[in-house]
């Protein structure tokens, strides 16, 4: 039997770790080294510039989204060939000759559709043998630069799609089609942009990358070194202190990084040593700092890159999406913080002394103090910049942006009386924390990037693309300026620190291509996948066939399309694992749960998908983050895994939770107070499934108390569940009255409609669908603008034409249904009323615990 611990990896193996999952692991050396990264370079140059303004002010190089996307898709392909060798035992340190002709030809024809434009435009659907040729290069390149990014697995998947396309007379009857010739099938998937140069690509090229720069260039200016040592500071001296720096750092550095592998490199060196050299095992220590980072890709306001997709696919604005997203990965992450806590209760771990000796008295008046100046300044910025723009109209972006060169030399000014912060060693002992406030104090200017991207982001809801454009913007700026700012009040050289900080901004360029390379090559090939949808019908065999599969139960089609989630994430990245499943489960989740009479929101159903396509990324028998926290801790990666899953439990649920109940996304929230309830119920109850999955709640628990907490967090969860069965949950209402209905509707609210109709196999079909409606008028006038047009027939409303790609089509509105009955909340007690009963069980297991913890 072989000994599961292991020497722990040195830095440098982790970098290969990483840059063999994300960055590519050949770096050569000399003119080819200085090229490569000219080319990486390039491409963020490229990316900055497509985003910016600038193109349309100068009138030079404006381009359309598909020449952008062959552009984008040009500088991939030829960086993953150049800069991913072909095998383990291909070489690292220069280029073979073979990978230069595959880099060139690839990027030629990824770019095809850029430098043949006009050409195409004026033949569609009539294919020369150049654009035929051309096209089937480009896919098979396409595939090995996926198996060099991103392994056989992905290769597999879209190889299936791609005979799926030409197999389809031969297959089973559930999911028989007529099937497509080659010219058909190079035509759709790279001449048009229905496949490889689609939406996922497209979001890509807009905005996915200029994130990833965004984070790639605060990493580089110090800001990821920065929210460590603050969060070091800060939570160092609770009970388990290193394992709850690990929760809130991860959760920062979901700002700078949207890859889990990444995250947990990043912080992990530094806070797996930290808490095993507190008591924690090896094992946990892993774990927990492999939940953290995972759950960092779904922590606003930067999430994965999986989540600007949705912004297509779903039809929302990012600032909505991250308004959902919100609670349920602030409470998964209060959970994961509590989960810390238990474990440090369990080990008797003691805190970490602080530098600085102060009364108990004092601590909370430099703790009000502290809490109180954050909210002063927030509020300041806030009503600052609103006081700017109402005195000051169109010109108040530039006094704003005077303002905050102004705060930035101020805030520089002030950090420079004070050290640089140092890298933490992981290998030193823990002898004291510094103060909060003297890190603090020397990265004030990294919230300023922060704040132009929440500001831009949810305040003025601009694009994603644009809000990261300014964002770029100002950590570009940072970048550059810092260090000569700095040196300046330190009376320091000039020269020097002024070329540090232009190394600085060409290494973050360079480093954000890189990052971007499996990212781009991820959503060029899942087009493939979608392109084969859209090319055989496939999205309608799957609805048959899961209703085969699950019997029409939506419970099992919920696991069901976990599941493949899981099953696919040991092989893909998350954003490629999205699309597909996205594409191929979403609409079905929605087409037979409204089939059941469940009425499920849209972006719930593809907020699923995404949570347990990250979670593949922590789940044996291949969760890379889990194998990455293993790797520094010299502990058994599968242990570290199925340890780290049972530490995500608790983000897990929470999908079948806003699935049953939308409130914890936001959604069908009447007043202030409603929310509050439910923020409140909803935090208690993830700390109860917490506690009921750790068996251990105010202390050791028995396994009925366990079941109690279960039950408990179940009622505070889904308190719908229980109401539903006393009393009837909507008030059924004529269709006839639809409009009147639809216009007393607030803004943002939902009309749940029960349709009736015939679908495409000429089956009968009931079904309950939810139609977001948007500012409030006139009721057949909002349902327009919803993309549906509804048609008076004596007593009956009939669905008339569904704008394509409106919210009525993605919510499964079909022209020529029916509305029967328009459903109205019934005038019933609150359905918030059975949290007392549960607080009272609650309760009684509290006062059971708290007597034996006595006795103990």
């Amino acid at each position: 039997m072989s000994n599961s611990k292991r020497r722990p990896a040195t830095e440098a193996e982790l970098q290969e770790m990483v840059a063999e999952a994300d960055t590519g692991a050949r770096i050569p050396a000399g003119s080819i080294g200085i090229l490569l990264t000219a080319v990486a370079v390039a491409w963020s140059s490229f990316q900055v510039w497509y985003a910016s303004p600038l193109p349309f002010i100068f009138g030079v190089f404006i381009l359309n989204d598909t020449e952008a996307r062959a552009i984008h898709l040009g500088f991939a392909v030829f960086l993953a060939f150049t800069a991913y060798p072909a095998f383990k035992r291909s070489p690292r340190d220069y280029i073979p000759v073979a990978d230069w002709v595959m880099a060139l030809l690839g990027a030629a024809a990824a770019s095809y559709l850029f430098t043949q434009y006009g050409a195409l435009a004026t033949r569609p659907g009539q294919p020369t043998a150049l654009d035929l040729a051309t096209s089937a290069i480009g896919i098979l390149l396409l595939l090995e630069a996926t198996r060099r990014c991103l392994g056989p697995p992905m290769v597999i998947v879209a190889l299936f799609f791609i005979a799926f396309t030409f197999a389809g007379p031969y297959m089973p009857e559930v999911i028989q089609h007529k099937g497509a010739s080659l010219t058909k099938f190079l035509q759709h998937q790279w001449l048009t942009t229905e496949g490889v140069f689609g939406v996922a690509l497209g979001v890509s090229t807009s905005f996915v990358f200029l994130f990833v720069l965004f984070g790639s260039l605060l990493e580089k200016a110090g800001g990821g070194n920065y929210m460590m040592q603050i969060s070091v500071a800060l939570l160092g001296h609770l009970r388990g202190g290193p394992a709850k720096v690990a929760v809130v750092s991860s959760a920062l550095n979901g700002v700078v990084s949207g890859s889990s592998v990444s995250n947990v490199v990043s912080g992990g060196i530094f806070t797996i040593p930290m808490m095993k050299r507190t008591g924690l095992s090896g094992v946990k220590a892993g774990a927990i700092e492999t939940a953290s980072s995972v759950n960092g890709q779904i922590m606003p306001p930067v999430m994965g890159a999986a989540a600007f997709l949705m912004t297509e696919y779903v039809g929302l604005p990012y600032s909505e999406i991250v308004k959902h997203a919100a609670l349920p990965a602030i409470i998964s992450y209060i959970a994961l913080f509590y989960i810390v806590d238990l474990e440090a209760v369990k080990i008797g771990s003691k805190p970490l002394m602080r530098s600085a000796r102060h009364t108990r008295m004092q601590r909370w008046i430099r703790l009000g103090l502290g809490w109180s100046g954050s909210i002063a300044v927030m509020c300041g910025i806030y009503y600052g910049i609103l006081a700017i723009q109402a005195v000051f109209g169109a010109s108040a972006s530039w006094v704003v942006a005077i303002a905050g060169i102004a705060l930035y030399f101020g805030t520089l000014a002030y950090g420079a009386r004070y050290p640089d912060l140092k890298l933490d060693d992981p290998d030193a002992p823990i002898t004291e924390l510094p103060e909060a406030w003297a890190v603090a104090r020397t990265g004030l200017h990294f919230i300023l990037p922060i704040v132009v991207l929440l500001w831009c982001l949810m305040v003025e809801e601009l694009s994603p693309g644009l809000s990261a454009f300014w964002a770029t913007a100002t950590i570009m700026g940072i970048t550059v300026t810092q260090r000569p700012i700095i040196a300046f009040f330190r009376r320091q050289g000039l020269a020097s620190a002024t070329r540090l900080g232009i190394s600085d901004l060409v290494d973050g360029f360079a480093m954000g291509a890189r990052n971007m390379i499996g990212i781009g090559i991820a959503t060029a090939t899942a087009g493939i996948i979608v392109g084969t949808v859209t090319l055989t019908g496939m999205g309608l065999m799957m609805t048959d066939f899961v209703e085969f599969i699950s019997g029409g139960n939506v419970i099992i089609m919920l696991l069901f399309t976990a599941l493949i989630c899981l099953i696919l994430g040991m092989g893909i990245p998350t954003t490629a694992n999205y699309i597909l499943v996205a594409t191929l489960m979403a609409p079905v989740i929605v087409e037979l749960g409204a089939q059941s009479g469940l009425a499920i929101p849209l972006i719930a159903v593809h907020l699923f998908v995404f949570y347990f396509g990250i979670m593949a990324d922590v789940t044996p028998p291949v969760g890379l983050a889990s194998f990455a926290a293993a790797a520094i801790s010299g502990e058994d990666p599968i242990k570290t895994a199925v340890q780290g899953s049972v530490y995500s439990l608790r983000t897990a649920i929470l999908p079948f939770v806003f699935i049953f109940n939308p409130q914890i996304l936001m959604i069908d929230i009447g007043n202030w107070l409603e929310a509050l309830l439910v923020v409140c119920a909803s935090t208690l109850a993830i700390l109860l499934f917490s506690a009921a999955t750790m068996n251990w709640f105010l202390t050791k628990s028995r396994l009925w108390e366990s079941a109690v907490l279960l039950l408990v967090c179940f009622a505070l969860f889904r308190p719908g569940y229980f109401m539903d069965m006393l009393y009837d949950p909507y008030e059924h209402r004529p269709g006839k009255e639809l409009f009147d209905i639809a216009g007393n509707i607030p803004e943002g609210g939902r009309l749940l409609l029960r349709v009736e109709g015939m679908n495409l196999e000429g089956d009968d079909i009931t079904k309950t669908v939810s139609l977001p409606l948007g500012a409030p008028g006139e009721g057949r006038a909002r349902i327009n603008a919803a993309g549906a047009g509804i048609v008076p027939m004596g007593n009956d409303m009939q669905v008339g034409a569904i704008r394509f790609g409106s919210a009525a089509k993605r919510v499964g509105l079909e022209s020529g249904y029916t509305v029967t009955e328009v459903l109205l909340p019934a005038d019933r007690p609150s359905k918030h009323l059975v949290y007392l009963p549960a607080l009272a069980l609650l309760g009684l297991i509290t006062l059971l615990q708290l007597r034996r913890r006595k006795q103990a």
